[in-house]
């Protein structure tokens, strides 16, 4: 098998997802972008490393790469892949932009024995005083779209993603907030100061 290009070092929140997996495993990264994270986890823990991305740009990109990652969307394509097939399926950065995020979710552990779901929170306090102050819909840091364009359809919180993994019946087994200087805290079940401490969050999970 040849080598896959050197990719440069990981953002942030995609290293804490990375160093979430298990070596030698098999994972799926739905939304995988252009094939950062992909490419790290085949290089660094040997993974049997399969994507899905939306946008032909970044398919190309991790073609580039050397990556199998096929075009698809999460909302309709998901469903074609048999129970168990991957170790860990990763979402990120994504489940705010599908149609169906509840479905998204339920297939996630459906088809994985683990799932690595990450979001912008919206619970986060410069979030709540940008509305409050400006009374116009946030934007969170480093989106350049506005409310018109924005592809996040279903915006959601800390303890909304929490509340929704109690529902569908699914155990954290571990969950990390990220801020915007990149510090790292461990999100406990239901901390309202996760909620507004964090601007993103990581969760791994499973059925239970």
């Amino acid at each position: 098998m040849n080598a896959l290009p050197t990719v440069g070092p990981l953002r942030p929140d995609l290293q804490l997802i990375g160093d979430m997996i298990e070596p030698d495993s098999r994972v799926l990264d739905v939304g995988c972008g252009d094939g950062a994270l992909l490419a790290y986890l085949a290089q660094e823990k040997s993974v049997d490393a399969r994507g899905i991305e939306l946008s032909q740009e970044g398919v190309n990109a991790c073609v580039t790469l050397g990556l199998s990652v096929i075009q698809g969307d999460a909302d309709t394509d998901l469903a074609d892949y048999p129970s168990n097939a991957f170790d860990y399926v990763v979402l990120g950065q994504t489940l705010q932009a599908t149609r169906n995020p509840k479905d998204v979710l339920e297939t996630l552990v459906r088809i994985g024995r683990h799932a690595v779901v990450s979001f912008v929170n919206f619970g986060h306090w410069r979030t709540r005083l940008s509305l409050m102050l400006n009374g116009r819909v946030p934007v969170p840091a480093g989106n350049q779209h506005g409310w018109h364009d924005n592809p996040d359809i279903h915006l959601c919180t800390v303890l909304d993603f929490v509340d929704l993994c109690e529902e569908l019946g699914l155990k954290i087994d571990k969950g990390l907030s990220l801020d915007r200087h990149n510090q790292v805290r461990e999100i406990k079940t239901g901390s309202h100061m996760a909620n507004l401490r964090g601007e993103q969050a990581i969760f791994l999970l499973h059925r239970e």
